[in-house]
């Protein structure tokens, strides 16, 4: 009797861990409610889907209201690892302004994805946070144009003009910058994107901040003939901040290389440390990889 309870309490003890090891290690935030894209829900639905994938995050969704500045938007951020913001829209209130840059600074990890680089453009802080930013009022005193020349060198650009612009949505080349950071280690040289907006002339203080990667802005695409930040990492305080422009539509979201990204690029901004694999269906110098998107 007393072996087979010892048993018993064996097999407990390992389910036990078992269920422990399954549980999600982090717990992640994404912000929406407000976007100049009206399919933020459903790019919302996309992304936690893809944060959840290995059990790595736990994803809430925290949501304002659908227009202003929402007064009981103050979401508990000290609860998560990492902030993702789907968001671009109303001011924050000044007390969850104040709580987001303490966060941050205080080592909490950021996510920014395509038009939450659109937000905020009078706010000091979070243009620290982001790097470069677009449209939002955003000019010469918001910071500097940053993108890599025809020689393969960051230029900082002080020339007047509005930050924020792109042509039409294409497909297009990502050209791995740093190829030993965490988020891009393992990445080709070039991989090809799917279809989706490039962002060019994105401008903003640029402090602490590496270019990952970039992409080409044709001008016969409407473009700037220069090769423009699509990947970035950035220092705040104690906090990470992992900056893409890259995702404005369904179809750019399913991108294996958006997706990848994402997950290593918020697993970084979490824990300074990447463990999800480079997949085999990764997209390459010539061809994009795309995986349609079954939730609703």
């Amino acid at each position: 009797m007393r072996s087979t309870s010892l048993l018993s309490l064996f097999f407990c003890a390992l389910l036990a861990i078992g269920l422990q090891a399954a549980e999600p290690k982090l717990k992640a935030l994404i912000i929406e409610g407000q976007n100049n894209h009206g399919n933020w829900p459903q790019t919302t639905k996309m992304m936690k889907s893809y944060l959840e994938q290995f059990g790595l995050f736990a994803v809430d969704v925290a949501t304002t209201a659908a227009k202003g500045t929402d007064p009981s938007f103050k979401p508990e951020f000290d609860k998560y690892a990492v902030v993702v913001s789907n968001y671009n829209g109303a001011d924050w209130p000044k007390e969850t302004q104040q709580a987001f840059v303490d966060y941050v600074k205080g080592g909490g990890g950021f996510v920014v994805v395509h038009a939450a680089d659109n937000s905020f453009g009078n706010w000091p802080e979070y243009n620290e946070m982001i790097g470069l930013g677009g449209w939002g009022g955003r000019n010469e005193k918001s910071g500097p144009y940053v993108y890599f020349n025809d020689k393969g060198a960051e230029t900082r650009d002080e020339s007047k003009g509005n930050g924020g612009s792109h042509g039409a949505q294409h497909a297009f080349q990502i050209i791995t910058r740093d190829a030993e950071h965490p988020i891009t280690k393992g990445l080709p040289k070039a991989w090809m994107h799917v279809n989706d907006e490039l962002y060019d002339r994105l401008r903003g203080p640029a402090t602490n901040m590496t270019i990952l990667a970039t992409a080409y802005a044709a001008k016969g695409k409407g473009g700037t003939d220069r090769h423009e930040p699509m990947l970035m990492t950035l220092n705040y305080g104690k906090g990470r901040v992992f900056h893409t422009p890259m995702g404005h539509g369904n179809d750019s979201q399913e991108c294996v290389g958006f997706i990848t990204c994402l997950q290593r690029g918020a697993e970084w901004a979490a824990t300074g440390k990447v463990t999800v694999k480079v997949p085999e269906d990764f997209p390459t110098e010539d061809k994009t990889s795309q995986r349609k998107f079954a939730g609703k």
